[in-house]
């Protein structure tokens, strides 16, 4: 038996890993990384150093090995993103690509009775294909293998903790999704939108009269020291939020950010 452990290690802040998520990080024989900055979209050397970090404070015995990979790269061009057709091939082809490299990393690096532990950002059960793509290589093949998901503190979670929100009010739903999704417009039905994913700004491009009636909650690099809030009426701060967005970008050469909408009264 061969086990993988999928742990979620929180939005930026080594704090934000759970006991339970510390307690499977102590059981990995092999933790492995996938290291985003070689993907060709900028540096994110401090990315890397918070997973060291974390290893640091909760593994400082060592015991085990870190093997690293290169991402899988993907077409993020302007084009891609605003075609759905050619947006699904490309990350069908990116998943196909990614799946076949967790398959080596594990079929060279871990060992019969081995624990391997893959570190992922946020939470693995929202807008993270890990456990997916280890369903899909490993499932089937009549080997024995256990897969255990640990749950990390996501985006969504330490934007409401920065914020001090309640994402939900009383009686009322919340929709979690994309920028891609949320540049079709603000869904009629549901009045308190968390959007994730969201490289092309979809807040500053929703119509005129959806603006005058949201208020924004947005939040960048979420839980590390360089955290960027803003918040306020959207038609107000909208762009105060791009040029502070575009100016983190260009002096880190990446961006992660998060983002709530929220129809009416700006209610907390």
């Amino acid at each position: 038996m061969r086990t993988v452990l999928v742990i979620g290690i929180g939005a930026g802040d080594p704090d934000h890993l759970t006991l339970q998520a510390v307690r499977a990080l102590q059981r990995a024989d092999v933790v492995f990384v996938i290291d985003k900055g070689l993907d060709g979209g900028g540096s994110q050397d401090d990315l890397l150093a918070l997973r060291t970090e974390i290893l640091r404070r909760h593994r400082p015995d060592g015991g085990y090995r870190l093997v690293t990979a290169p991402e899988v790269g993907r077409d993020r061009g302007t084009e891609v993103e605003r075609d759905d057709e050619r947006y699904r091939d490309v990350v069908v082809d990116w998943q196909d690509r990614r799946a076949r490299l967790y398959r080596e990393m594990l079929d060279a690096e871990l060992a019969d009775g081995d624990t391997g532990a893959f570190l992922v950002w946020g939470d693995p059960s929202l807008y993270d294909g890990t456990l997916r793509l280890l369903d899909r290589v490993l499932d089937g093949t009549g080997e024995q293998w256990a897969v255990e998901s640990v749950a990390g503190i996501s985006s969504v979670a330490a934007l409401a903790a920065a914020h001090r929100l309640i994402l939900n009010r009383v009686g009322r739903p919340v929709l979690i999704t994309t920028g891609r999704r949320i540049a079709e417009g603000m869904p009629d039905d549901v009045d308190d939108v968390v959007v994730m994913l969201d490289g092309r700004t979809a807040f500053a491009t929703l119509p005129v009269e959806q603006r005058r009636e949201l208020h924004i909650y947005w939040g960048a690099y979420l839980g590390t020291p360089h955290e960027l809030l803003v918040a306020g009426p959207l038609d107000e701060v909208a762009d105060e939020i791009l040029k502070v967005r575009a100016d983190a970008r260009e002096r880190k050469g990446w961006i992660m950010d998060t983002y709530l909408l929220r129809r009416g009264a700006d209610e907390r």
